[in-house]
């Protein structure tokens, strides 16, 4: 069977389960795996835990699924601009394990290459070390942090060719490669596939041997998180 499917639902189609570790990118709303998102959410699984840099915003992105209470717990950098978020951690409600921005990329990373931990100086002395290992090399100390090896990848990508080498748009990039890596199965949702041969190998960011599934999701609209404008200065 080709790795191309017809929509979100049909290529999520026997890899969702409650309880499931499912890391997907994203940065903010940009380079969003929004189609496999809503997918999750009407397929009804609960008890997930997602990582991911931060949870979108309200009724965007994982925030659909914090609305729905499917989330159980949030791996994530940044925790803002989503007050669903903001109540279900306040009240208990929510489980969050709070990760730098780069040691997430890097424990995504990490997962994806096999490898179950590295020590990093960020977040010596402050409340990211409680409760892991300390060692200090050359009068450093530094903490012991975890790859991430995700049940299931959610990845969005700019093109695709036919066997799922994936090239990323600008900052779309951003955690999309790293989480695509540290899945057990990866779905991405694309823009656009091209034949065989039509992407320069020397562009490709991410090899289709990391990409078991696809779908093609656009069109889609390009969402701002906030947008704001000022009035124009007459001549």
């Amino acid at each position: 069977m080709g790795k191309l499917y017809p929509d979100a639902a049909a290529a999520l189609d026997g890899v969702l389960n409650d309880g499931m570790l499912i890391a997907s990118g994203g940065f903010g709303l940009c380079g969003l795996p929004e189609r496999l998102l809503d997918a999750i959410h009407d397929s009804g699984v609960t008890g997930l835990t997602f990582a991911s840099n931060n949870a979108g915003i309200d009724n965007e992105g994982i925030g659909k699924l914090l609305r729905t209470r499917q989330v159980k717990k949030m791996i994530s950098s940044y925790v803002g601009e989503n007050k669903e978020f903001e109540r279900q951690y306040l009240a208990g409600e929510l489980e969050v394990e709070f990760c730098p921005q780069g040691t997430l990329a890097e424990r995504m990373r990490a997962g994806g290459a096999g490898i179950p931990g590295f020590y990093t100086k960020t977040g010596v002395g402050t409340a990211v070390a409680e409760g892991k290992e300390v060692k200090t090399f050359d009068g450093e100390d530094y903490i012991l942090e975890r790859g991430i090896f995700a049940d299931l990848a959610i990845v969005k990508a700019w093109k695709a060719d036919e066997t799922g080498n994936l090239v990323f748009r600008k900052t779309a990039r951003n955690f999309n490669l790293p989480a695509a890596t540290c899945g057990r199965v990866c779905v991405v949702e694309v823009e656009e596939i091209v034949p065989i041969g039509a992407l320069d190998p020397d562009c490709i960011h991410l090899p289709g041997v990391y990409v078991q599934r696809m779908i093609v999701g656009g069109p889609y609209d390009k969402k701002i998180e906030f947008r704001t404008v000022r009035e124009r200065e007459s001549a």
